[in-house]
């Protein structure tokens, strides 16, 4: 768990360009009452391929490194295991 509502895999240490540094999750979910919110899976222009993924996946929507989605049934599930994936590869290992 990461505070009282994510469920979080791996650990992702971050460094802005003003040298503020710190971590957060490598990737993680949280259910919202809006939609579900997956953290760390969003394009965040690192990603490239979850770029291209994104735009066959379905209805959602980005935030700043977050993916929401309001109805999983929605989503291609097949494109969204390969986002997770690559973005845990890419944020565990960063």
């Amino acid at each position: 768990m990461w505070g009282p509502s994510i469920v979080a895999f791996g650990r992702h240490h971050y460094v802005h360009e003003t040298g503020r540094s710190g971590d957060t999750v490598a990737i993680g979910f949280s259910v919202r009452k809006q939609a579900l919110v997956l953290y760390g899976v969003s394009h965040d222009g690192q990603q490239e391929e979850n770029v291209e993924l994104a735009a066959r996946l379905g209805p959602h929507s980005t935030g700043k490194g977050c993916l929401y989605i309001k109805k999983l049934s929605d989503v291609d599930l097949e494109i969204l295991t390969v986002m997770v994936k690559n973005a845990y590869k890419h944020r565990a290992n960063a």
